[in-house]
């Protein structure tokens, strides 16, 4: 019997392990890049190393000022072949959406007042909804991604039009992760601080975890039971941490780097590794506990 046992508990194993498999999706996430120049080439060189089903940013695709004349070079030069429907001038695109931007305050001209601001990026990317903040689906995760900047014309507080609509779309999704992304950082210990006109009630709407940017730093932090992340160290500069949150849990600054999230329906785990290739930290959710790895 206890020979029976343990073959139905390896089968079992084997079927479970089978099948998270056969829904396994991989995707790179990168902040605050978008600044033509080595450390972007280098940290576009380590994404696509990990050959992810698509790629997804926490804002700032455009630096300076998300002029039309320097979006391409940008952004394109390094992923023209995971951008849907691209017409610029670095080789072929996507035939699918494989590369998810979100608008940061330099690809809105990095200033208030500024309703034309955002119509590079419009005019470049073919995004769902109405392209400044919609949902995507892919496997077990759905991702709301969003728009932060005062600029928004939906607004950009808890009460907002934009706000109401990811609240619905979040409660009425039957995605196992439920990831909002976002520019602007709910809570951060870098230079700019946290960003607290962004602390939508994410957990009570269903979220797994937030990731943002904004601060050009890696932080992962605690709030409740849900991780935020902050992932800005995709090639424009480097900050310095400022006053530390008590949410924070690791804080990294030494090099540039991006993410690597893999998900099936029993697992998810976030990993930043830097240029160098290194891990620097994982951080890994397995249904309702959460557990961490050895930088936590």
């Amino acid at each position: 019997m206890r020979e029976l046992r343990l073959v139905s508990t390896l089968l079992m194993a084997a079927t479970l392990s089978c099948a998270a498999s056969a829904t396994t999706v991989r995707f790179g996430v990168i902040g605050d890049f978008g600044w033509d120049g080595t450390p972007e080439l280098q940290v576009s060189q380590l994404i696509k190393s990990w050959n992810p089903d698509f790629i997804v940013t926490v804002g700032d695709d455009n630096y300076d000022n998300g002029y039309a004349s320097t979006i391409d070079k940008n952004i394109g030069k390094y992923f023209h072949d995971y951008i849907y429907n691209y017409t610029g001038t670095y080789g072929a695109g996507s035939s699918s959406l494989r590369f998810l931007p979100c608008p940061g305050n330099h690809d809105w001209g990095n200033k208030s007042n500024n309703p034309t601001g955002l119509d590079p990026y419009l005019a470049y990317f073919t995004l769902p909804g109405n392209e400044r903040y919609y949902s995507f689906s892919f496997g077990p995760v759905e991702l709301f991604s969003l728009d932060t900047d005062t600029n928004e014309p939906d607004g950009v507080t808890s009460t907002s039009v934009q706000a109401a609509w990811c609240q619905q779309a979040m409660l009425a999704s039957k995605a196992r992760w439920k990831i909002p992304v976002l520019h602007h950082a709910p809570y951060s210990s870098g230079q700019h601080g946290s960003t607290t006109y962004m602390r939508w009630p994410f957990a009570s709407w269903g979220a797994n975890a937030v990731l943002a940017g904004h601060d050009h730093t890696y932080e992962r932090l605690l709030v409740g039971n849900v991780p935020y992340f902050v992932n800005g160290l995709g090639g424009r500069s480097i900050y310095s941490f400022g006053t530390v949150l008590p949410e924070s849990v690791v804080r990294y600054n030494g090099n540039y780097g991006a993410m690597l999230v893999e998900a099936n329906e029993l697992m998810i785990t976030f990993r930043f590794y830097n240029r160098s290739y290194q891990l620097i930290d994982q951080f890994q959710l397995l249904g309702a506990p959460l557990s961490t790895g050895p930088h936590g």
